[in-house]
This record gives C-alpha cells, sequence and structure tokens, in this order.
C-alpha cells in the first residue's frame, strides 16, 4: 500500500464537506459574515462601525463603507507598529507585501494567525483533498512537493513581527511535518535573491523524486528550465518520473500552457488552477475539464461584488453572493478574517454557475485599456493571444499592452510588447490575428476599430529575451508572486520597458 492511499483518508470528510458548496452557498456566507462581525465587535474598527448592533447583512451594509487600500492603511500601518485590536483582535505579526498603489510601491496586507489557519492553509489542504479526489490513483505523496517560496524580512524591527511575500509567510509557519514532504530546504525557500535561489533549487532537487509542483508559472518555468540545463535532459519526466500535478495560480496559465505541455510530456501530468492572493485564498479549480474555479465559501471570507458598469461611480452598488448574475463582469470585494473589511480587492470575475458558484477570474480593476471605449479586459487578452499563438505556432512567455493615444500621422492603436518563447515565423502575420480575434472576443473593441475610424490595427513589439525580469529586478520585484502588468490605461509602463528594451546595455535605472 503506498503512502498516498493512507494518506488520503484523512481528506475524505473534508471531501463530503465541500459538496455543501454546491447548495448552500447564501448560508455558508451569512454564517461566515456573522463569525466575522461578532469576533472583532470589540476591536477599534469594530467599535467605530457598530458591529455589536450589527445583526444582518443589510446592517453590515449600513454601517460599513467600501474601502480601498488606502481607506485602511493608516491603521495597517498602526498594526505594523505593534498596536492591537485595530482591523482584527489581538496583535497580528505577520503582513504580506504585495504590488502597490498608485501612491506607494507596496501594501501590506495584515495576515492574522484565523486568516493563516483558515484561510490560506485551509486552501491548500482543500487543493490537495480536490485533486485526490479526481486522481484516486494519485502517487503524489509517494515522493516530494516542489513549493516556490518568496521571502520575508523583519517589520519595524518588532520582536515576532516579520513582512514578505504570501509564500514566505506560509513557508515560515507551515506544519513541520510538511517539510518532510517538501523541498527545496526551508533556508533555500526563503533566499530573497531568486537568480542564486532558482539555481539553489535546481541543484537540491535534480536527485529527489518530486511528484507534483506549487507555485506561480513564470517563476516555476524558470526554475524548471534550469533543472533543465543541469540534467541535460529533454523533458521533466525523465527527471522526475513520478510528477504528476502543477498546482499553479498568481497569474493566468493560458500564456504558459503550451510550454508546459512540451516539457512535461507524460500523458499523466495534470494541472490544478487556484486563487490565492496576498489577502485570501478564494478558489479552486474542482473539475479538471472546466477551467472555472469553485468559489471557497467557507474560509472565514465574506464575499461582495461590485457590477463593472458601476465600478468608480461614486455609490456602486455592492451585491452579496446570492445576489451574482451568471456571465456578468464584477469586482470582488471581501471581509476578511485579517481584518480587511469591505475591501476592494482589485480583481474582477464573472460566474459561470451560481449552483454551484463557480467563476473565472477575468481581470483587473485597473488593468484595463479604455482609452478609446473599447473595454479591453485581461480574459480578452489572453484568450486572443492564445488564438494568435495556435494559428501562427507561437508561443508567449510575457507581455503587456498600452495605447498609442497619437503618434506622427495623428492615429490611434494599442501597441503590444511580447517576450516570445517561440517567435512566430511573420510577426505581422500574429499581430493581424491577434487583432481579429479580439474583434471577435470584444464587441466594443470591433466597434472601434470599425473601418480604422478611431482605433487602427494593434502594433506587435517583440521585447528582447529577458527584458521584463530585467525590469521586474530594476523594480525589486524578482521571483515570488510579482508580476508585469497586461493592460494598462497609461503608457508609463510600456515607456519604461521600450526605453530599456532598445538600449544597448541593461540599464542600471528606469
Amino acid at each position: 500500500m503506498s503512502l498516498t492511499s493512507i494518506v488520503s483518508k484523512l481528506f475524505v470528510p473534508r471531501q463530503h464537506e465541500l459538496r455543501r458548496h454546491a447548495n448552500g452557498g447564501e448560508d455558508l456566507q451569512r454564517r461566515a459574515l456573522a463569525q466575522l462581525v461578532g469576533a472583532a465587535r470589540d476591536t477599534e474598527y469594530g467599535r467605530n462601525h457598530l458591529f455589536g448592533a450589527t445583526r444582518s447583512y443589510d446592517d453590515f451594509v449600513r454601517h460599513t463603507p467600501l474601502n480601498t487600500y488606502e481607506e485602511l492603511k493608516g491603521d495597517i500601518d498602526r498594526m505594523r507598529h505593534g498596536e492591537r485590536d485595530i482591523l482584527w483582535p489581538g496583535r497580528v505579526c505577520w503582513y504580506a507585501k504585495s504590488s502597490g498603489t498608485t501612491n506607494d510601491k507596496s501594501k501590506f496586507i495584515p495576515v492574522s494567525a484565523q486568516g493563516l489557519r483558515d484561510t490560506h492553509y485551509r486552501g491548500g489542504q482543500d487543493c490537495v483533498a480536490m485533486y485526490l479526489a479526481n486522481n484516486p490513483r494519485s502517487r503524489m505523496f509517494d515522493g516530494k512537493g516542489l513549493i516556490l517560496g518568496g521571502s520575508h524580512a523583519p517589520n519595524y524591527n518588532l520582536p515576532g513581527s516579520l513582512v514578505g511575500d504570501l509564500s514566505a509567510i506560509l513557508i515560515e509557519n507551515i506544519n513541520p511535518l510538511v517539510n518532510l514532504v517538501r523541498v527545496p530546504k526551508k533556508q533555500t525557500a526563503l533566499l530573497a535573491d531568486f537568480e542564486v535561489k532558482r539555481d539553489r533549487i535546481a541543484r537540491e532537487t535534480i536527485g529527489k523524486n518530486v511528484t507534483n509542483l506549487s507555485g506561480v508559472p513564470s517563476w516555476m518555468l524558470s526554475v524548471l528550465s534550469r533543472v533543465m540545463e543541469l540534467s541535460g535532459k529533454r523533458h521533466l519526466e525523465e527527471v522526475w518520473p513520478g510528477v504528476e500535478v502543477f498546482f499553479h495560480g498568481g497569474v493566468a496559465f493560458t500564456p504558459y500552457r503550451s510550454q508546459y505541455e512540451q516539457l512535461i510530456t507524460s500523458p499523466y501530468m495534470h494541472y490544478m488552477e487556484t486563487y490565492n492572493a496576498s489577502e485570501g485564498f478564494f478558489g479552486l479549480q474542482n473539475d479538471p475539464q472546466d477551467k472555472s474555479m469553485l468559489l471557497m465559501l467557507d474560509y472565514g471570507v465574506f464575499y461582495e461584488f461590485i457590477p463593472m458598469d458601476e465600478f468608480g461611480t461614486d455609490n456602486p452598488t455592492a451585491v452579496p453572493l446570492w445576489g451574482v448574475e451568471t456571465g456578468r463582469n464584477y469586482a470582488m470585494v471581501i471581509s476578511t478574517s485579517c481584518g480587511l473589511w469591505r475591501y476592494i480587492l482589485g480583481d474582477t470575475v464573472s460566474f459561470t454557475s451560481v449552483n454551484p458558484y463557480k467563476f473565472i477570474i477575468t481581470g483587473r480593476t485597473k488593468s484595463f485599456i479604455n482609452a478609446f471605449g473599447e473595454e479591453l479586459i485581461v480574459d480578452n487578452a489572453e484568450r486572443g493571444l492564445a488564438m494568435a499563438c495556435a494559428e501562427t505556432g507561437a508561443e508567449v512567455s510575457d507581455y503587456t499592452a498600452a495605447p498609442v493615444f497619437m503618434d506622427g500621422r495623428a492615429k490611434c492603436r494599442h501597441q503590444w510588447l511580447i517576450d516570445f518563447a517561440r517567435p512566430p515565423r511573420d510577426v505581422a502575420k500574429f499581430a493581424s490575428v491577434l487583432d481579429k480575434r479580439l474583434q471577435e472576443l470584444n464587441s466594443d473593441y470591433e466597434a472601434k476599430r470599425y473601418k480604422d475610424i478611431t482605433l487602427q490595427h494593434l502594433e506587435v513589439v517583440v521585447a528582447r529575451p529577458g527584458l521584463f525580469n530585467d525590469w521586474l529586478k530594476l523594480k525589486g520585484k524578482l521571483g515570488g508572486q510579482h508580476k508585469v502588468p497586461r493592460l494598462s490605461n497609461s503608457r508609463e509602463t510600456m515607456d519604461q520597458l521600450l526605453r530599456m528594451n532598445t538600449a544597448q546595455d541593461k540599464p542600471q535605472e528606469l
């Protein structure tokens, strides 16, 4: 009997519990809200927003405003300096460093002990539970799991308080038993220099029996490429014959799928998408044949959703989970056991089902192009690129896109900067296919492209190898869950990258 067949029995009770997500969504969410408000009623935030008098969802909405990071930043900074009972009971010692806002380079998301246990770790456990339910012949626990992590540092030099990538926080606090089935060793996993870490991870794991991978697709691919360089093999299963699953999240998998399928040719390889962020763990792909994810409803997270046609207005309507409609684009709002209250997460989602509640991530509230009324979102971009790659034989490693508001001929267009893992034979044809597919996917883009009146044909600029990593390195964001913005209404990022792309030497500063 394999170790996996023994361990898998521990997940059976939770597999049964997860079936409640199919028809008990509203009850689970109402219970989650009551528990959150009850736990925080004596915090400073809870007193200021009448949590003690909150008896229903309507009370909660009436007493508690919608918040961005800027509204909570002052309270979070007080918590980082050691103050207790501000947004969540007790002292919060961990802070996940996330991508910044307009005003700050980084956000610092509080991670309470309860949130760590009930949200983040439960998400990881449920990921395994679902995978084992779908793959009863799995042998994943008969080998090791390669888990990529970031790094952490002292928080204001307060004893026992640290700030860093969420993945580093998870590894630092993980159950010691898990360390028996994971690689690399802890000190390697938490190295700050990704280039050094990449090489050490490859050297430490190349002789191990790795059966499962967990991490961000772009950074995992970089590590696996180093493994292949050191091993001299063509396919990953030649190095790790037992590799069977990649649990991925952080960025869309679509641009990387073909590269992974070339690297791992085993017919027994599986891919499972997760929706985990610094703010929480929200979704899991429970059906291998369906790319949409199951919304996790009993993780100490209460969800609300703002229709995107109201987002950015003075008084947008936020609806609870039981008020959502399929096929509509929403900005996600969360209240969590880490002390985030009616927090506008920044991600956009669309529900594919409400029984159970399943969704796809469609983009970011700030990651879109709507310079000319075209409302191009990341989901359109990912699908359009996948179609263009399929038709031209190209492979995309990374990309960003931004509007050209007016060139020397008074023409407006979208400009795409693309790092090709395999370039197309004809870049102009690739651009033409991409442009046509985007018109098929987005009627607003199609209307603006009509007869080139508003928007001209898009432009594709080929990025030099390593450009995006160089940019992330200059920003101090190489590795971890950091990524290049996909779509932007401004040209700030694009112009920085283009300057670096044409420079003969790698610039030392932007």
